[in-house]
């Protein structure tokens, strides 16, 4: 790794797609406990996943399944706005 090279702290990208998940959840009017149900999850694993105090981690498959139930393209949940 070059030593010069800058990047994000740990949460950083973690934070973006949980504000997003719940941005696009909310105009989808959907609960978490409906996004829960959908992707086959608990609606408290939606609620960590939510949270600002990051103490959930979440896949590549998770964030798929949102974005697929939010009828989302998944480049979405990386943005940040």
């Amino acid at each position: 790794m070059n030593p010069n090279m800058e990047y994000h702290e740990d949460y950083y990208y973690y934070d973006i797609v949980r504000k997003n998940i719940r941005k696009y959840r909310k105009l989808a009017n959907l609960t978490q406990q409906e996004l829960a149900d959908k992707i086959d999850v608990s609606m408290h694993y939606i609620s960590q996943i939510e949270s600002a105090t990051p103490n959930k981690y979440f896949t590549l498959i998770v964030i798929g399944r949102i974005a697929d139930v939010l009828n989302i393209d998944i480049r979405l949940l990386f943005e940040n706005n």
